[in-house]
């Protein structure tokens, strides 16, 4: 059974940083794109990034370009997503998910979530 389970959120300073760890199993990684979303109160789920299944290719909404990095250790089949130089607005649920094909921005094409993990950001 596939299965994501995340970790790593909790509360933090605006300018701190996390890394969210999204852990595989049922299945390998390595055959799947993985996305990072986030959903805020009262907000629609937006996709924040994505990691390619062939060639590690990566994606990011504009808002968080230069502060997230997202990479996939095939060995631990985990994906991460660092997050530096966080902001108010960083705050959300964060959620991992997979689709057995390219990366996508849009939540409807993941078929696999994982149960979330919360990220604050506050002084």
């Amino acid at each position: 059974q596939l299965q994501l389970v995340e970790s790593g959120g909790g509360l933090v300073q605006p300018g701190g940083s996390l890394r969210l760890s999204c852990a595989a199993s049922g299945f390998s990684l390595d055959y799947y794109a993985i996305g990072w979303f986030r959903q805020a109160p009262g907000k629609e789920r937006e996709g924040v990034s994505c990691i390619s299944r062939r060639d590690g290719s990566t994606y990011y909404v504009e808002s968080v370009k230069g502060r997230f990095t997202i990479s996939r250790d095939n060995a631990k089949n985990t994906v991460y997503l660092q997050m530096n130089s966080l902001k108010p607005e960083d705050t959300a649920v964060y959620y991992c998910a997979a689709r057995g094909l390219s990366c996508s921005a849009s939540r409807i094409d993941f078929g696999s979530w994982g149960q979330g993990t919360q990220v604050t950001v506050s002084s």
